[in-house]
C-alpha cells in the first residue's frame, strides 16, 4: 500500500555545481539549488571571479544566467572575464546605474533621493528576472543596497522581498558582500541558505594568501576550516583542506632498501613504506645528498618519486648529483621522478598538500622527499597552523604506504644543533647528521636515533660523500663525544680519509 504523502522521505534538493572543483568538493557536490547564498569578502578577495565563475559553469550545464551590478559596469565585467579567457557571450548583463541614472535630468528634490533609489533598484532586478527567467543570477554587491537602504530594517525588507521574489523563480543566487559596513552585520548570515566567506593573509613577504571558509550550509553537509586557493588567470582554483582521516587505508607496511647496505643495517632494514624518516643535521652535512640517493634507489626499483625543493634551485641539485654520480636526469625525463623547485613564499600549505596528493593519488608515487622543512615553515608566516598541517600530511601520506623523508637543517656546525622547529615527534625515524674535528679534518658522523617501524642500530658511524653517493664506515668505537661536536680519540680507529682505512662498504 502506498503510503499517505507525508510519510514519503525528503529529495534532496539538487546541486548546482560552482565551476570550482575544489569547492564543489568542500561543499559535497555544490551549492543545493534554488536557493539564496552570500558571498563574502573584502575588496579584492576574488568574489567577482567567484560570481562570474558560477554563472559560466551554469552556461556550460544549459542553465541561462544574470549579472545584476551595482558597483562596475557591464564594461568592467567583460575585462576581468577576459583577462582570464573568458567570453561573457551568452549571460545577461544588467546595470542598474547607467550614465543616464547618473545625469541631471534624473535627478528629483520631492522625495529623499534613497526613497526613490532603493525602490527602483529593486523593482529594476525583479523587471530583469522576469524577462529574462534566469537559473543563475549573481547579484553585486549589497554594499551598494546597504548604502540607499540608510535604515537596518528596510534594509533587511528588501532583502527579504528579493529572497521571495528568486525563491518563486527557482533561482540559485549568490549575493556578493564587500563588507564595508562598519558594524559586524550578521543579518544576511540568518536570511541566506548558505554564507562562503573569503579572505586572505596580507602584510607578510610574498604574495597575499588568500582562504575560503563555509559559514553556513542548511541542510547540507559541507567540509569545515580555512581552504586556500588562488586567483590566477584562469580564475579560482580551491584546495580544500587535507583531512588524513578520510584517507583511511589498510596497506602493510613494507621495508625498502636505501641503496647502501650499512645504511639498511643502520636503520633496521631501510626506509619503510607508510612511514616519515627525518633527516636532521647542520647545513652541508649531506642531508640533501642522502635523500637523493635514496630515492635513486627507489626510482632503480621500477617507483615513482616526487621531490619537493624549497631551499636550492633545480640546476644546483642537477649539478650536484651530477658531480657525485647520481644519475636523476635520465628519471626525470622518462617522468619516474618529478622535482618541484618551489618558492615557499609563493605557495600555500593547502596549495602544496594538494601537489602532494595529485602526485600520490594520480601519478602513483610511492617515494616522496620534502626538503627542506625549515624553508616550508618559514617561507609561510601568514599560514595558520603550520605544525597541524604537516601532521595532517604527513598521516595522509603514511595511510597512503608511502615513504616520506623529511629533511630539516639545524643551526651550528658543531655540539647541539638547535631547529627552527621540533618534528621529531611526527617522525617515525629520526636520521641525525653531525660534523666532528678529528686529525686536523672536518669529519662527519650519522646514527640512527629512532625508528618506530623496525629494530635500529646504536652505533654512531663516520659518514662522507663521494663519488658515486654516500659512504657509509664503521662504528666510530674509539671516539666519545662526536654527538658534541668535540670528541675525545681513545684508540687506533681508521677513518675513511685514512690512506690505511679499508673500502667502505656500499
Amino acid at each position: 500500500m502506498t503510503p499517505p504523502p507525508s510519510q514519503h522521505p525528503p529529495q534532496a534538493a539538487p546541486r548546482a555545481s560552482t565551476g570550482i572543483a575544489g569547492l564543489d568538493d568542500v561543499l559535497g557536490g555544490g551549492l543545493p539549488a534554488r536557493h539564496l547564498y552570500l558571498v563574502e569578502g573584502e575588496p579584492g578577495t576574488g568574489k567577482t571571479t567567484l560570481g562570474i565563475q558560477f554563472l559560466l559553469e551554469g552556461l556550460r550545464c544549459g542553465e541561462s544566467g544574470l549579472y545584476v551590478t551595482l558597483s562596475e559596469t557591464a564594461d568592467e565585467l567583460r575585462s576581468v572575464a577576459a583577462a582570464h579567457g573568458w567570453s561573457l557571450e551568452g549571460l545577461q548583463l544588467f546595470e542598474l546605474v547607467t550614465a543616464e541614472g547618473l545625469s541631471a535630468e534624473a535627478e528629483q528634490s520631492i522625495l529623499h533621493p534613497s526613497e526613490v533609489e532603493l525602490g527602483e533598484t529593486t523593482r529594476g532586478v525583479m523587471a530583469e528576472v522576469e524577462r529574462h527567467h534566469p537559473q543563475r543570477v549573481v547579484f553585486d554587491s549589497l554594499s551598494e543596497m546597504r548604502l540607499l537602504a540608510q535604515d537596518p530594517l528596510r534594509y533587511r525588507r528588501q532583502i527579504l522581498a528579493l529572497k521571495h521574489f528568486f525563491a518563486r523563480h527557482r533561482c540559485t543566487v549568490l549575493l556578493l558582500d564587500d563588507k564595508t559596513s562598519q558594524d559586524n552585520d550578521l543579518q544576511l548570515h540568518s536570511i541566506a541558505h548558505g554564507v562562503l566567506s573569503l579572505g586572505q593573509n596580507s602584510g607578510h613577504y610574498g604574495e597575499d594568501k588568500r582562504y575560503l571558509r563555509v559559514a553556513k550550509l542548511r541542510g547540507a553537509k559541507f567540509r569545515g576550516g580555512e581552504h586556500d586557493f588562488r586567483l590566477d588567470t584562469g580564475g579560482i582554483a580551491l584546495f580544500p583542506r587535507l583531512t588524513a582521516a578520510d584517507h583511511r587505508g589498510s596497506l602493510a607496511h613494507v621495508v625498502r632498501s636505501t641503496g647502501h647496505a650499512v645504511l639498511d643495517r643502520m636503520l633496521g632494514g631501510g626506509l619503510t613504506s607508510g612511514s616519515n624518516t627525518l633527516f636532521a643535521g647542520p647545513s652541508g652535512v649531506g642531508k640533501t645528498t642522502t635523500a637523493v640517493a635514496c630515492t635513486v634507489a627507489a626510482l632503480q626499483r621500477g617507483e615513482k618519486a616526487a621531490y619537493y625543493l624549497f631551499d636550492e634551485g633545480l640546476g644546483t641539485l642537477l649539478a650536484r648529483c651530477r658531480m657525485l654520480g647520481l644519475p636523476v636526469e635520465p628519471y626525470i625525463d622518462s617522468g619516474s621522478l618529478e622535482v618541484h623547485a618551489l618558492d615557499p613564499a609563493a605557495v600555500s600549505p593547502g596549495e602544496f598538500a594538494h601537489m602532494v596528493r595529485d602526485a600520490v593519488e594520480r601519478r602513483g608515487v610511492t617515494s616522496l622527499v620534502i626538503d627542506s622543512l625549515n624553508a616550508y615553515l618559514q617561507g609561510m608566516p601568514g599560514g595558520k597552523f603550520l605544525l597541524l598541517q604537516m601532521h595532517e600530511l604527513l598521516t595522509y601520506l603514511n595511510q597512503r604506504g608511502v615513504a616520506t623523508i623529511l629533511v630539516l637543517g639545524q643551526h651550528g656546525l658543531f655540539g647541539e644543533g638547535s631547529s627552527d622547529v621540533d618534528l621529531s615527534y611526527l617522525s617515525d625515524a629520526l636520521l641525525l647528521f653531525r660534523f666532528f674535528e678529528a686529525r686536523g679534518r672536518l669529519l662527519k658522523a650519522v646514527s640512527v636515533v629512532k625508528s618506530r617501524t623496525s629494530a635500529h642500530e646504536p652505533f654512531i658511524r663516520e659518514f662522507r660523500l663521494g663519488q658515486g653517493g654516500v659512504e657509509v664506515g664503521a662504528a666510530l668505537t674509539d671516539f666519545e663525544g662526536v654527538m658534541r661536536g668535540v670528541p675525545s680519540y681513545r684508540g687506533t680507529q681508521a677513518l675513511l680519509g685514512d690512506e690505511v682505512a679499508t673500502e667502505p662498504a656500499r
